[in-house]
């Protein structure tokens, strides 16, 4: 469907999506889950549409949340923050944006442009920047086809804002950042402002969609008696990489990221092995003993064992039951602009990306 309005069980399912899509970062996907929620029962509409749909001259603005995902959980956004810098950028270019978009399509910040556009009124694009979360605002395939973060806009949930316009995207992210720490650890934006012609050749179609129909999978798997995890598998074309219980998770809050990594030793066909994920807000590689088997910009996501539900970053602890996984990213972030800006040596890894497809081939299950 090229148009459609999101039902409160698309809403359920999506979230569920949007956090496996998310690799453990983008925020607590029940807080967002719970903003949309409450948009809908005051009789708001969200309308969903494709990126066809939109005109090439149309002005389109993202809105997310930007920090370190566990300070959401202590500051429970109202879901009416990401407005403030939407209109302050209205006001900036004297001009009303026409679409709403996600710049990432996971957690939280898959969910706050759904909540500025059902206030707004306005239809949210089903498309974001990334196809996953990643921690940093220059990596997004806007970013590689040559679209300016800037001006932004960027406030707090106390009112203080301000409007960037910096020399790069690179310099979009540090001020950024250190302005997002003096908020208290989160803020929220309204950046990338683009038009319809250059969106439609950067942007990651289909996400929204792709989000509702892999928590539907699941539901529907679950429901019909079936192994949802296989039927979540087929889905996205992934790769089955873990299964153990959690016995370690380090996690340190640095420049505004949540950073660390977390110790699984193995169960069932990987008793007497042991994989460690490491992060930065999003899971960026698994090694397994001492080999990396995913990396950064594949998708590397971490399920509950029993429920197929998705683990955030921050809610990773000692003693869960967890199945790890891996899903191709998309072809944008394969290309060799792509892999300057989230590929592994970006993250300090000094190894070359191999295709998660491939690296499976070459080490597979034990």
């Amino acid at each position: 469907m090229s148009r459609y309005l999101l039902s409160k069980q698309d809403v359920e399912d999506l979230v569920v999506g949007a956090a496996i899509l998310g690799t453990g970062g983008g925020g607590d996907p029940y807080i967002g889950k719970l903003m949309v929620l409450q948009e809908l029962e005051r009789g708001k509409r969200v309308e969903i549409v494709g990126v066809d749909e939109v005109d090439n001259d149309s002005f389109i603005v993202p809105v997310a949340a930007m920090g370190t995902p566990v300070v959401l959980v202590e500051k429970i956004p109202s879901g009416k923050e990401a407005l403030f810098s939407l209109n302050l950028l209205e006001k900036y270019f004297n001009k009303k944006v026409e679409f709403i978009s996600p710049i990432e399509a996971g957690g939280v910040n898959s969910t706050i442009p759904l909540v500025v556009g059902a206030e707004r009124n306005l239809p949210v694009i089903d498309a974001d920047g990334m196809g996953r979360a990643f921690p940093e605002l220059q990596m997004v395939t806007f970013h590689l086809y040559g679209i300016k973060a800037t001006p932004m806009a960027i406030s707090d949930e106390r009112g203080n804002a301000a409007i960037l316009d910096t020399i790069d995207n690179y310099w979009a992210e540090r001020i950024a950042r250190v302005i997002t720490v003096r908020y208290g650890g989160s803020a929220w934006i309204a950046i990338y402002p683009t038009f319809g012609k250059p969106y439609k050749e950067a942007a990651v179609r289909g996400s929204i969609s792709l989000a509702i129909e892999i928590g539907r999978t699941l539901r529907e798997a679950k429901a019909g008696g079936k192994n949802p995890i296989d039927a979540l598998l087929d889905l996205v074309h992934g790769f089955e990489l873990f299964r153990g219980k959690i016995i370690d998770v380090q996690r340190f809050n640095i420049g505004g990221f949540a950073r660390g990594e977390a110790v699984i030793d193995g169960l069932d066909d990987y008793k007497g092995s042991r994989l460690t994920i490491r992060f930065q807000n999003e899971n960026l590689v698994a090694i397994r003993d001492g080999n990396i088997i995913a990396s950064v910009p594949d998708l590397i996501t971490v399920l509950d064992i029993e429920t197929g539900r998705p683990i955030t970053t921050e809610r990773l602890r000692y003693g869960l039951r967890v199945l790890v996984i891996g899903i191709p990213c998309n072809e944008k972030w394969r290309m060799s602009k792509g892999l300057e800006v989230v590929g592994p040596k970006y993250f300090g890894y000094d190894i070359e990306y191999i295709p998660i497809e491939r690296r499976m081939k070459e080490v597979g299950r034990p």
